[in-house]
């Protein structure tokens, strides 16, 4: 008997040109796609899924499966154990909907921000649901253009200076500051602005290439010295939120190369 199949999609930063022709192959064989709701997050990402679909759907038609997301403790004592935790809930809710809404035989997708393979949720509670046997399908999963490629590409710069390592962290992590030695690290979710403490912290000088729902038409880019832009940078994710209702930033911070005085 034929087996459910599903597609993970990565469907890039927020511009719809930036989809490949891989995923838009993906998304015209699926019939049924699978939207997680953040319930008091504003419908924009979702409208912007649609907005994909109707594109390259054309007036094929379609249904799309809206699933409530299990509430999540944003300020846990144990990080690591309530995100577990949540990710356990959400297989539970995933499974029961990929059962509902997809019978044998049919190919449904889920459009994920960015990259499936970038911070991003969706694969591990794919291999929970397996593991948990609550629901049988078969995937496949489809890389996407992350908001670290669109940053560098708004900004016109190199990821990397010659030979350099990348250290790619959260504003969270950010907080607890660097690891050592690293002078070039990605940050993305910075609800907090922690780059504004990392020369106090980490000392020398350092430059921030900060980007705000990249690839979207609320998108903004700053670049400068920390200490010349911070302030602009945070009114600027403020802005960004309001005008759009959510907010996703990636930045890349760089220490700026120490002066030669051999």
């Amino acid at each position: 008997m034929p087996m459910r199949t599903v597609s993970v999609v990565g469907i890039g930063a927020g511009d719809p040109d930036q989809l490949t022709l891989q995923a838009i192959k993906a998304i015209q064989r699926a019939s049924v796609f699978f939207v997680i709701d953040k319930g008091a997050q504003p419908s924009g990402l979702v409208d912007a899924r649609i907005a994909m679909l109707e594109t390259h759907k054309g007036a094929v038609n379609f249904t799309v499966v809206e699933i409530p997301d299990p509430p999540r403790d944003r300020t846990p004592s144990n990080y690591q154990h309530a995100v577990t935790q949540w990710h356990a809930q959400r297989a539970d809710v995933l499974a029961a909907a990929i059962t509902a809404h997809l019978k044998d035989g049919e190919t449904g997708a889920f459009l994920v921000w960015g990259d499936p393979a970038l911070y991003d949720s969706t694969l591990r509670v794919f291999e929970l649901m397996l593991e948990s046997g609550n629901a049988t399908f078969e995937y496949e999963v489809i890389p996407g253009i992350t908001s670290i490629q669109a940053l560098t590409a708004r900004h016109r710069i190199p990821l990397n200076r010659i030979g350099e390592p990348i250290h790619i962290t959260t504003g969270r992590r950010l907080r607890e500051g660097l690891p050592v030695g690293v002078t070039n690290a990605v940050v993305m979710l910075d609800a907090h602005c922690a780059f504004t403490e990392v020369a106090d912290r980490e000392g020398g000088e350092w430059d921030v290439w900060w980007g705000g729902n990249l690839g979207t038409v609320d998108e903004e880019i700053i670049a400068g010295r920390v200490g010349d832009v911070d302030d602009a940078i945070t009114a600027a994710r403020s802005r960004v939120k309001e005008q759009a209702g959510w907010i996703m930033d990636t930045y890349l911070l760089r220490r700026r190369d120490e002066p030669d005085t051999t």
